[in-house]
């Protein structure tokens, strides 16, 4: 795959092993003819004979690379290198919503619409090009510091019309976001992603997700039949605008929830205007719901006779059949419950979602591994390292490559072969200090001496405050950690020096009289002695001495004082 100097098809040179993921490795690199960072990831050897990994493998890089978004990952290059196949992405550094979820817990308000809102513009636009994620989840959602998201792993991404792998392959990622339909093994549609966009918004505003059990068949079948909880139940600062959008999104029936992502983004787009706070609640009925009413409403009524006791036997025959009949019903819809836990659980095994014979055991402590020593780890125990979602952050003490923390955390009890997410080190940063209230001078002069790759931008504004004292700082917060040795910015803004025309009259006027009228201005002056001693003693007689004749800035020009600045007041 490689040369001896780690160059891919004479272009992309193998910095570092990220991880591996279910078919392929995904390696850390620089685009030397771009010069820029980039995700590889490559098809693992066993994978390149097996046709069907092969085709997952392309319809990713097909997926991704048909979309160009703002809050989709960027497929750069796509090929096969010496029998390997491989596909060069945007390198993307952030936090998973998921880690941001687990770490923050509900998220405010602003804060959730703004990512949804991201999130389904990024997937209208999929649908729009007629793909299907299929596997929308806070774990495959790349949120930025900047607050910009990035929608990963189109790897199990279909066209509309497209063949299906497996059947079980309706049944994808995490059964927590899972549309009823699939769950039943449906086909999947743009309606399904929907489904899964409601559950995301949901587990942002609550800080989990709606339907919970210990085995995945069970959560399948919650999603088929309860109710969705209530998020103002939960997070009492929900208006009820958001709550109708996460009932509309999460319907039952897919013809219940919005026709398109463009229109749920256009509905999330308003929900936080004041007149829709407190709009009428959204109420959908379940499809259950609509057949025990049908069931509970039928009445058998008995034919009319001439006799009382033939009327009477009859309404007894009547009320016996009746009996007879809810007694089947329930015997057929019992049967009907358990052929459908059973086909959920066979799809769900079928499609790797549950394992048969599973057992939990507690995460291991990761802290301080590297990405080997944690797949090695984790491989004993029976779990899987996500490759896919490793955040990398800077940290004070920490080396780089070395893992700090794990999701879920340290001994916490999960199934055998779940995912375990990590964060690690990506080296010892830099703290940014709080500059406010300091000389700009002062803090660019000390600033460019220690860190000679951060960039420093300066702004004025008007204030009240002592002419260059810092008022905010931007870009860089005080307590952040920034990389000393990559390009950095930091935006300082100062209260705003005073600007003045330097008056006309102070030429002729003495040094002394010249500076005098400056200084009552704000300007710092100085003055400066021209040199006579070329002069003949007829031109030395006829100079005025110590009269200003020049002045630099030029009299009538506009001046900003400030730092070190001074007017030089030029005299014979």
């Amino acid at each position: 795959m490689t040369s001896k100097k780690n160059i891919i098809a004479n272009r992309y040179e193998v910095l570092s092993h990220l991880g591996k993921g279910g078919m392929a490795d995904v390696f850390l690199g620089i685009d030397t003819i771009l010069n820029r960072q980039v995700a590889i990831k490559v098809l693992r050897t066993e994978m390149n004979t097996d046709a069907v990994s092969i085709l997952r493998f392309e319809r990713e890089a097909q997926a991704a690379a048909a979309l160009a978004h703002p809050n989709i990952v960027e497929i750069y290059d796509v090929g096969d290198y010496k029998g390997h196949h491989y596909i060069v992405m945007e390198y993307v550094v952030g936090q998973t919503l998921k880690q941001v979820i687990k770490s923050r817990g509900p998220l405010l308000n602003e804060e959730a619409v703004d990512i949804m809102k991201q999130m389904c513009s990024a997937i209208a636009e999929a649908h729009s090009r007629g793909i299907i994620h299929r596997d929308i989840k806070p774990q495959n959602v790349i949120v930025k510091a900047d607050g910009s998201i990035k929608i990963l792993d189109f790897g199990i991404a279909t066209a509309k019309g497209a063949m299906q792998l497996t059947q079980a392959n309706n049944v994808m990622g995490s059964v927590h976001y899972l549309a009823p339909e699939l769950a039943k093994g449906e086909p999947s549609s743009p309606q399904s992603d929907i489904y899964a966009l409601g559950i995301c918004l949901y587990e942002m505003l609550a800080g989990d997700v709606p339907f919970k059990a210990e085995q995945a068949v069970q959560v399948a079948l919650k999603h088929m039949r309860d109710p969705m909880p209530d998020i103002r139940a939960v997070n009492n600062t929900v208006p009820q605008s958001i709550e109708n959008i996460i009932t509309r999104a999460t319907a039952k029936l897919p013809a219940q929830r919005y026709r398109s992502c463009d229109e749920m983004l256009r509905d999330i787009s308003t929900c936080l205007r004041p007149d829709r706070r407190n709009e009428k609640k959204l109420i959908l009925k379940m499809p259950e719901q609509q057949k025990r009413q049908t069931l509970e409403g039928m009445e058998l009524q008995p034919a009319e006779t001439d006799s009382e006791m033939t009327a009477k036997n009859q309404t007894d025959d009547l009320e016996k059949q009746k009996n007879k009949n809810k007694k089947t019903m329930t015997f057929l819809v019992a049967i009907l419950c358990v052929i459908t836990a059973a086909a959920i659980f066979f799809t769900l095994v079928l499609s790797g979602t549950i394992t048969l014979g599973s057992r939990t055991v507690k995460v291991p402590d990761l802290s301080g591994m590297t990405i080997a020593e944690a797949q090695d780890t984790l491989d004993k125990d029976s779990l899987v390292l996500n490759t896919e979602n490793i955040t990398y952050t800077l940290t004070k003490d920490t080396k780089k490559g070395q893992i700090i923390a794990s999701d879920p955390e340290t001994d916490t009890e999960i199934e055998k072969k779940s995912e375990v997410s990590v964060t690690v080190s990506s080296g010892i940063g830099a703290e940014v200090q709080n500059y406010v209230g300091k000389n700009i001078d002062d803090v660019k002069e000390s600033l460019t001496a220690k860190y000679p790759y951060l960039k420093i931008t300066v702004q004025e504004e008007a204030s009240d405050k002592k002419a260059g004292t810092i008022i905010r700082q931007e870009g860089l917060t005080a307590g952040t950690l920034f990389d000393p040795d990559v390009v950095s910015q930091i935006t300082l803004i100062c209260s705003a020096y005073p600007s003045v025309t330097i008056p006309t009259d102070i030429i002729g006027k003495t040094v002394a009289e010249a500076t005098a009228e400056l200084e009552a201005m704000g300007v710092t002056a100085r003055s400066s002695n021209r040199d006579i001693s070329n002069m003949s003693q007829e031109e030395r007689d006829k100079l005025k001495i110590g009269v200003v004749i020049e002045s630099s800035p030029a009299a009538g020009t506009s001046y900003t004082q400030k730092g070190s600045n001074y007017v030089t007041l030029y005299y014979y």
